[in-house]
C-alpha cells in the first residue's frame, strides 16, 4: 500500500510569507509538492470558513503564515490572525478535528530557508496524522 501523501492548503501574507516562498525558491530550497499556495495581502484576511472549506474540499492540512508580529505591512493584522487561529483551533478541536492539522507561522521575506523547513515539517506532521476522515465531523449547517 502506497504511503499517503498530504494535501496542505497554505494561505500566505503577500508581503513577506509569500515572498519568503519567492525567496526558497531563487535559493533552490527544496520542499515537498504536497502545498498549494494562496496569497493573500495579509495573513489577517484568513477566515474560518476558509479553513473549513479547505478541509472540506480535500485538505489534509492548513497552514496560516504572516509577517512577524510587530512587522505587519497593516499594523496589527498578525495579531488578528493569531486570535482566529487560536479560536479555529478550539472550534476544530470541538468539531472532532485534530487541531495539529492548522498551523501559524512567521516567516519574513528574507527567510527563504525556514520557509522550506515550515513546509518541510507541515508535510511530515500531517502524514503522521494520516488522511483526514470527515465522515462523523458535522462540517454542513
Amino acid at each position: 500500500m502506497d504511503e499517503h501523501e498530504p494535501r496542505i492548503i497554505a494561505f500566505l501574507c503577500n508581503w513577506c510569507s509569500y515572498a519568503g516562498g519567492d525567496l526558497a525558491g531563487v535559493n533552490r530550497e527544496q520542499y515537498p509538492p504536497n502545498i498549494l499556495s494562496i496569497r493573500l495581502m495579509c495573513s489577517s484576511r484568513v477566515s474560518p470558513e476558509h479553513v473549513l472549506e479547505s478541509f472540506q474540499e480535500g485538505a489534509d492540512g492548513v497552514l496560516v503564515a504572516g509577517c512577524h508580529p510587530g512587522d505587519c505591512h497593516y499594523i496589527n493584522g498578525n495579531y488578528k490572525t493569531k486570535r482566529k487561529i487560536e479560536m479555529m483551533s478550539k472550534i476544530l478541536k470541538d468539531m472532532g478535528i485534530n487541531p495539529e492539522r492548522l498551523r501559524l507561522e512567521w516567516i519574513s521575506s528574507a527567510e527563504g530557508g525556514k520557509f522550506a523547513k515550515v513546509m518541510k515539517e507541515m508535510v511530515e506532521e500531517v502524514k503522521q496524522l494520516g488522511p483526514l476522515d470527515l465522515s462523523d465531523v458535522p462540517l454542513e449547517e
